[in-house]
């Protein structure tokens, strides 16, 4: 028997790990430069304030931030995005800010 969703059901969240994500994204952006360029200044700007005054003093986005975007895109915040959402959302903040 075969059982199929409720006409109004939302498709589940993304899942997957972030390291995956990672490297998904790394090798994309070896090959493309200005993809690579996009994603180094994205992940800039979720940088957590403060991170140089904090253990592990890496520029990371704040745990918290991560889990209300990703709740807020996909209805789960243990989400982690597919790389083509990220791909599209950087160059979409490139061209929508000017960068």
């Amino acid at each position: 028997m075969v059982v199929l969703p409720a006409a109004d059901s939302t498709p589940p969240a993304p899942r997957g790990s972030w390291g995956a994500l990672t490297l998904g994204l790394a090798a994309r952006a070896v090959l493309r430069p200005r993809l690579a360029l996009d994603l180094l200044a994205t992940a800039w700007a979720f940088r957590r304030r403060g991170w140089q005054t904090r253990p592990p003093f890496l520029p990371l986005p704040d745990r918290e931030y991560l889990r209300w975007r990703m709740y807020t895109a996909y209805a789960d915040e243990r989400a982690v995005p597919p790389a083509e959402d990220v791909i599209r959302f950087a160059r979409w903040r490139r061209e929508t800010m000017g960068l």
